[in-house]
């Protein structure tokens, strides 16, 4: 498993603390709330920091 980057670690903390309504265990919709959310204009780093968001989410609720 790849290492992410400390910038999409950082952003996706900052969103989940944020805006924690805004996420869930979904890619997709996770996607869109990152592309209305920041001003990121990279579909790679979008779609990054949306996995990293749905990863945690879903820890979450595995731990929950």
């Amino acid at each position: 498993m790849a290492i992410k980057p400390k910038y999409v670690k950082q952003l996706g903390r900052i969103l989940l603390e944020r805006y924690p309504q805004a996420f869930n265990t979904d890619f997709e919709t996770n996607k869109d709330s990152v592309s209305k959310l920041t001003n990121v204009e990279s579909k790679g780093v979008r779609n990054r920091i949306a996995g990293y968001i749905t990863r945690k989410k879903a820890s979450a609720a595995a731990n929950a």
